[in-house]
């Protein structure tokens, strides 16, 4: 499997060919636009002038053709795109869709498997932009994230759209078809594994329905021209996009895809400091990180109190590890409420003095945050700096009608949404017994 064709299951050679063939000639070959791929470039911010775009997975080259027009500029700025597929016709496609457009000079074919790119064709810190479209599902989004971060130069950018899960709770029935052939998460989930696989993430594009009819509608049409056609093979790949259409037609409102814009953080910052959960083995190191960190024992004492108390989440206190395996740096959200709805207070935060300035904070803060979204919390509340807390996406808690149970400035309470699909609750934060207020 390796082209950017749906999701759908095909296990055996054959009916994976004919599957194939099913979509030679189509306009897409997975949900998507002109426009959203317009959408995920311009998240990608400035390009450096004539980027190197790799474009993996790219079936007949619909994005590798806008790319090569329109990523870098006119004229001598233009990208050059290697575009990859392990299915020549695919490739024939795009090539001859290049010469029609004037872009052959800008676009190079490679026909192999792009979850294992032979070192000729792709180096280590290659590309300026790698782009998969509909594609990464065929590694998994893990191992995408993982695999292809080798391949991009300092400052370069991952662009990839996953299938994921748009309703709180899916049905049975949408359960029954991704579960077995490729298990889904929410837009959460995939954004805290992408941050723990140490990437920043630029944008997040959710497609819009009319994305899944620019694909499903054409293919639709040409099952209906081929049913009773072909051999048992073709007759199989048309039940299989049968069952796939019409698990879209009853489902879906549950599933939808959404593309991510990744940059991966750079060595010395985030991605020096590996992240993780606190345990019982911790308490005495992180007590003695927050004693070297402030002048007083109370954030030390304030911890330590948490503990014993039960808005202590476990799951919810981090540390990174400094390359000793000592403790750097310690984060503790804390369960707390606004007008009575549930929310977390990101305190106390430590950093010990040998690594304060180094990226260890920040590193522990952004673990944490994504821990948070993949368990599903919807609003993180902090009172402090108001130049540091805005790199991780806070803003002024007073734009949601939040307050704190003491005077404080404006700027120094903030609140950071998670999940936006519901109403920010509005009201005075209540803090945990421990912390005195």
């Amino acid at each position: 499997m390796t082209d950017d064709i749906s999701d759908v299951s095909i296990t055996d050679a054959a009916s994976f060919e004919a599957f194939l063939t099913l979509h030679h000639g189509l306009p897409r070959q997975a949900p998507g636009s002109d426009a959203s791929t317009r959408a995920l470039l311009s998240l990608c911010g400035p390009l450096p002038e004539r980027p190197r775009v790799l474009d993996l997975g790219c079936g007949p080259g619909r994005s590798a053709l806008l790319l090569a027009a329109e990523a870098g500029g006119p004229g001598p700025d233009a990208a050059e795109v290697t575009a990859v597929d392990l299915h020549g016709p695919f490739l024939d496609e795009l090539r001859a869709a290049a010469a029609d457009r004037g872009l052959t000079d800008r676009i190079r074919t490679v026909e192999a498997d792009m979850g294992a790119l032979p070192a000729e064709e792709a180096g280590d810190g290659s590309f300026d932009l790698v782009w998969a479209e509909g594609s990464a599902y065929i590694l998994g989004f893990d191992t995408a994230l993982a695999r292809w971060r080798r391949l991009l130069a300092p400052g370069g950018t991952l662009v990839l759209t996953e299938c994921e899960w748009t309703a709180a709770e899916p049905s049975a029935g949408a359960r029954a078809f991704w579960d077995p052939q490729y298990p889904l998460r929410s837009t959460a989930g995939n954004v805290a594994a992408a941050q723990a696989a140490g990437y920043r993430v630029l944008g997040v594009h959710p497609l819009p329905d009319s994305d899944w009819e620019e694909y499903y509608g054409p293919l639709a049409e040409r099952v209906r021209e081929r049913s009773g056609d072909g051999s048992p093979a073709v007759a199989r790949a048309l039940a299989a996009t049968r069952e796939e259409l019409g698990v879209r037609a009853r489902h879906g409102h549950e599933y939808g895809y959404t593309g991510y814009v990744l940059r991966p953080v750079e060595a010395g910052a985030d991605g020096a400091w590996p992240a993780r959960p606190e345990t019982a083995a911790d308490t005495a190191a992180v007590r003695a990180v927050h004693l070297a960190a402030f002048e007083t024992p109370l954030e030390a004492d304030l911890v330590d109190a948490l503990r014993a108390d039960p808005s202590w989440p476990a799951a919810l206190s981090y540390v990174v590890e400094a390359p000793d395996g000592s403790v750097a740096a310690h984060a503790l959200l804390t369960r707390c409420k606004v007008g009575g709805a549930p929310a977390l207070a990101l305190a106390p935060v430590a950093v010990a003095p040998a690594h304060q300035r180094s990226g260890a904070g920040s590193a522990v803060v952004r673990a944490l945050l994504a821990a948070a979204r993949e368990r599903g919390e919807s609003l993180v509340l902090v009172l402090g700096h108001p130049a540091y807390y805005p790199r991780f996406g806070f803003t002024a808690a007073s734009r949601f009608g939040i307050r704190a149970p003491f005077e404080v400035p404006d700027e120094a309470l903030m609140a950071l949404v998670l999940d936006g699909s519901g109403p920010v609750p509005a009201g005075t934060i209540a803090y945990p017994a421990p912390f005195g207020v």
